[in-house]
Formats: structure tokens, sequence, C-alpha cells
């Protein structure tokens, strides 16, 4: 897993490279620019020339480098620089100088050539410390890059695309909107976090020579980011000497009248993803519906109609008896006792749950039962079931994603899988990791439960908390991509990412 730190957290990094590993910050500037420079060359096209638009920070002379490295290496380039010369950093102003000496002077934004298609335009305005939207000549010159790039022009960022706030991912306006951004040493948060993700286009991590020990130890939250090696390596290769209950039994509560396909969406996810057995226990009336969607699912009849209640505890108990997981929620019919239900559940049971739709919804009334649980539990809220547990709007759960998480994780010491673009896991200990894979072709009904059924078939198998869980997260985004290159992402449906994991299977050689 990759590291992902604030802007203060990125600083102390660079101050223990240098401190401790003797690594000048004249030296990782000079390793930045070339980098840069290394990046806007593959991204330009055949003859394309570059402009490179400076700020007077430390950003703007990683640009100034990457210009002199590339009017080094023969190509065609011009340079603005935004704001008072007067006020540059000393080592900017020195790779000012140094530019200078290969015959390249600073030029205003009004009377550079317009880039055309082949072009690139190196943002290199500000970095990761910008706290307040830009003006004046600033934000002039990153609406003119904006203007470049819609006639066609290339934008590679320095760090972070000018305009983005670098610690929440969120933008002022304006904002500059690239198609690659090339991050120096360590990702920062607003490079994985949306709208900030979208907003850097591909994201090219490059060394510059901050030592990994630099990065440990820093102060405050160092977020994760799931790498594709990470999730696979979780779950392990099969071996030849094993049967059905070495993959575990999954008990899957949901269903309801009308509701029958969440109940079977949940299991059929969690047999296509490993899952030895599973059985959905719902009312009677329905059994025969949802076995209908899959052979191989087993039905529990919980007798009696209307909403899940106390009555239902002893058939529950008895059928998670001897299982190894269980999922509660999609589709449940839900009441006034469906709450103090799934706490006296959860306190009778040792394996772990995972509580999603309206399970959630339901313990919302009561967070209390949540402290019962013998075993693990494990929360899927999407942002507005979030703001239900946490008494909070969904626009505050959207605006402060990473803390609204983690506090629920902590204060409650359940894993919280925090849904939406790059979904966040937070752990009972505090750590916090942001999936990468998923796209918009996923926000569809269903979705959310085959995810439901995937956490529940790697818990099953004996991963332990919080790694079943960002892996099973992972491999949900990583399923419904693959579906999205065969079938699109306009008319993708959950059955959709459920064919999709037997591709990451093939692909995972699982």
């Amino acid at each position: 897993m990759q590291s992902v730190l604030t802007a203060a957290q990125m600083r102390e990094a660079e101050q223990a490279a240098e401190s401790r590993f003797g690594m000048p910050s004249a030296l990782l500037m000079e390793n930045a620019g070339r980098a840069l420079a290394d990046v806007a060359r593959s991204v330009a096209g055949q003859g394309g020339r570059f402009i490179v638009v400076c700020g007077p920070g430390n950003n703007g002379g990683d640009g100034l480098v990457a210009a002199r490295f590339l009017q080094e290496g023969g190509a065609r380039v011009s340079v603005a620089v935004v704001g008072d010369q007067g006020r540059m950093t000393t080592e900017a102003q020195r790779n000012l100088q140094a530019l200078g000496a290969y015959g390249v002077s600073p030029q205003a934004l009004d009377v550079l050539p317009t880039p055309g298609a082949r072009d690139v335009v190196v943002d290199a305005i500000f970095g990761t410390g910008l706290s307040r939207a830009p003006e004046g000549a600033f934000a002039e010159a990153i609406d003119r890059i904006g203007q470049w790039r819609r006639a066609g022009a290339k934008v590679v960022a320095a760090d972070v695309p000018s305009g983005l706030q670098s610690d929440t991912g969120e933008s002022f306006s304006p904002c500059v909107v690239a198609d690659v951004t090339v991050s120096f040493g360590l990702l920062k948060r607003g490079q994985v976090l949306e709208p900030g993700a979208t907003l850097c286009g591909e994201l090219r991590r490059v060394d510059i020579g901050l030592s990994a020990a630099a990065s440990q130890g820093l102060k405050g939250l160092v977020l994760r980011l799931v790498e594709e090696a990470d999730a696979r390596e979780a779950l392990p290769v099969r071996r030849s000497d094993t049967h059905k209950g070495t993959y575990g039994h999954v008990v899957v509560v949901a269903g309801s009248r009308g509701k029958s396909g969440a109940a079977a969406l949940v299991a059929r996810s969690a047999l296509r993803s490993g899952a030895g057995l599973v059985s959905v226990a719902t009312r009677a009336d329905l059994v025969d519906a949802v076995l209908a969607h899959a052979p191989e699912i087993m039905g529990v009849p919980l007798e009696g109609d209307g909403p899940l209640g106390l009555s239902d505890l002893e058939p529950l108990v008895a059928a998670a008896e001897g299982k190894e997981a269980l999922v509660i929620g999609p589709g449940i019919p839900r009441g006034p006792e469906t709450g103090a239900l799934i706490g006296e559940l959860l306190s009778r049971v040792e394996i772990p749950a995972v509580l999603d739709a309206d399970a959630l919804n339901a313990v919302a009334e009561d967070l209390g039962v949540l402290r019962k649980a013998k075993g693990p539990v494990v929360l899927t809220p999407h942002p507005g079931e979030m703001a239900r547990l946490t008494g909070r709007s969904t626009k505050e759960v959207q605006a402060h994603r990473v803390e609204v998480a983690r506090n629920l994780a902590t204060g409650h010491g359940v894993t919280v899988v925090l849904k939406g673009a790059r979904t966040l896991i937070a752990s009972p200990d505090g750590e916090i990791y942001v999936n990468p894979t998923g796209n918009p072709g996923m926000a569809t009904g269903g979705s959310g439960d085959v995810l439901s059924g995937i956490c529940g078939a790697f818990l099953a198998q004996g991963l332990r908390v919080p790694e079943a869980i960002w892996a099973a997260v992972y491999t949900h985004g990583l399923a419904g991509d693959l579906a999205a290159e065969r079938r699109g992402k306009v008319g993708l449906i959950a059955g959709d990412i459920i064919k999709g994991l037997c591709d990451v299977w093939v692909r995972w050689g699982r």
C-alpha cells in the first residue's frame, strides 16, 4: 500500500529527508523538475511545444527546473511566471536564473503562442500549500490554462492541479483540470480523494529521492491507498486438498416482499466470491423466490410475516450456529424491534457480521447495540445511511468523509465502509484505507448488495478484519471496472458486477 499524506506531513517528510538522510531540498527540486519534464515529453505529440506556467513558490521552482531540462533536450519551450518575481522563494529564484543561462526568459501569458493538440502546458503555479481561492493574475492564469486545454493542448500538473486543496480533494474556483498529474515522492490526499482524483487525471507518482524511512513516524493520520497486489495477495491460492467446508458458510439475512432480488444478489455474489456454502434466512413465503435465482443458494424460512423482530431471534441464532459469517440487512422488513433483534443476535453469536441497508437504519436508532457484539462488526453505509448513523446531514458527511468514517469506527469499535467515489474503509484502531477502483456505472441498485456478499465471503474464508474488507471493496470495484470495459457504464447493472468477479479471479489466478 502507498502512504497518502497531508501537506504538513509532506513537509515533515521532506525535512526528515534533509536532516536525517542528507537529501537537500535543492536536490529534491532538481529531481522533481527532471521527472516533470520526462512526463511532459511522454505526453506531447511529435514536434510538440511546451508552455510552462510557474508560480512564485517551490512548485514554480519545480516547473522552472522542468523547463530547463526540456530546453536542454532540444524542445521548444516558453515560460511564464505568475505573480511578483521579487517574492519568489530562494530555490525558485535560483532556478529562474539557471534557466536564463539557457536563453529562456519569462514572458507574459497574453503574448505566449497558443498551444495546439500536440503541445503540453505544464501547470506549476500552486503546490500543496494552497489555502484560499486563487485571485487576480493567478486566477487569470488558471483560466487561461483551461482555455488552452479546451483548445486541445494536454495539461500536466506539478504535484497537484493549481486550485486543488491537497488535504481534502475539494477544489477552489478556478481550478486546473489536468490530463496528467505528477506526484513527487509520496501521494497526497487531494490526489486520491474525489473530486481531486478526477481533476488530477492520470496520476503518476515519481521517485525524487525521498527515503521511505522519511515517511515513518509522521504526526497525524496517514491514509493508505489499497493497490491491486494488496487485494490479490489477501486472497490465497486454493489448495487442491480442500472442500466446501474449507471456504466457510455465509448466512444472509435479507429480502422482503418485492425485494427478494436483494437477498439473491448478496447470496450470488458471496458464492462467486468463494464462499463454500450460502444460506438465505428470509420470510417463509419468500424462500422459493430467492432460491429461484440460483440453485446453489440454500434457504432458511423465518415463520410469520411483517418486520423482523425479537420473535425471530432464536431461529436466526440457530441458523448462525456453526457458520463463519453473517450478512444482515439488504431488503429486510424493518420494524420497531429490528434494531433490538440485531443487537441481541450480535450478542449471541461470535462470527463476524456485515450490516448493510436496512440493518444500518435499524441500528441507527440506538448505536449502543453494536457494543453487544461478540464478533467483529462491519458497517457498509452509503452517505445517506452514514448521515442517519451519525446524526449529520449527507452534505456534512461528504465534506468530512475521512473524519466521519474514522470517528464512527473508533467510537463504536467497528469497521466502517463509507461507500461512494473512492470508498473509505475505517478500522476500529483508526486506520483509514482508500479504495481506487470502481466507476460511475456502479451507481445502480443492488451494487451495494453485491459488495456485502463479497465481504461475507471473504470473512467466511478466514480473512481477518480489516484485511477482508478492504480487499473485498477493491475486488468489488475492479469487478465493476472489468464489467464496464465489456458492457459500458450506462447500462451496467449489479448482475454484471457479479459476472465481473469471475474476470477478477482469472486475472489473479484465483
